[in-house]
C-alpha cells in the first residue's frame, strides 16, 4: 500500500502546479472569460519554464484548439495538457554546459564572443530558423552595449534556468 503521506505529496504537487498555471494564464486572459489569444500560448508555455520548438508548440495548439479554429484557446482544454506537460517535465530548458558548448562550436576562433551579424546568420540558416523579431528581441537581451557582441559566457549564465 502506498505511503499516505506520498499521496498527499502528489496532490498538492499537482494543485501547486495547476495553480501556477491559472496564474500564468490569467495574465494573458484579458477579458476575463477564461480564453487566451492563440498567439499567446507560446508565452504562457515559456513563462512556465517549457522551451518547446516551434513544431512542439504547434502541435500543442493543434491538441487544444477548437474545431473550428476562433483564434482563442479556452482554459479548460489549455490546463489539462499544461499540466501533464509539467508534471512529466517535458520541453525543460537546456542545462547551462550544454547552452554554453553550442555557442563554442559556433565561436571557431575561440574569441568568446559572436558578432551580431554571425548571430544573425546562424539563427537564420541553421535548424529552425528564428523570426526577425525573435531575432531582434535575442539581440537586444544578449549583446553587450558597450562592445557590440554577444558575449556569451555571460549571456548563457542568465539564459540558464535552474532545474528545480
Amino acid at each position: 500500500m502506498a505511503d499516505p503521506g506520498e499521496k498527499d505529496s502528489a496532490e498538492s504537487m499537482l494543485a501547486e502546479t495547476e495553480k501556477k498555471i491559472t496564474d500564468a494564464f490569467d495574465i494573458f486572459d484579458h477579458e476575463s472569460n477564461k480564453t487566451v489569444d492563440v498567439r499567446e500560448i507560446g508565452t504562457i508555455v515559456r513563462s512556465l519554464g517549457c522551451c518547446p520548438s516551434e513544431g512542439e508548440l504547434h502541435d500543442m495548439l493543434a491538441e487544444i484548439e477548437e474545431e473550428e479554429p476562433t483564434g482563442y484557446i479556452r482554459f479548460e482544454k489549455f490546463l489539462p495538457m499544461m499540466t501533464n506537460i509539467l508534471m512529466e517535465r517535458r520541453y525543460k530548458p537546456a542545462p547551462e554546459d550544454q547552452l554554453l558548448r553550442a555557442f563554442e562550436v559556433l565561436d571557431q576562433d575561440k574569441k568568446g564572443s559572436l558578432t551580431q551579424e554571425e548571430i544573425s546568420k546562424y539563427v537564420s540558416e541553421e535548424g529552425e530558423p528564428f523570426t526577425q523579431e525573435e531575432l531582434d528581441e535575442f539581440l537586444t537581451a544578449a549583446v553587450d552595449p558597450d562592445r557590440g557582441v554577444v558575449l556569451y559566457k555571460d549571456y548563457v549564465s542568465l539564459m540558464a534556468v535552474e532545474d528545480t
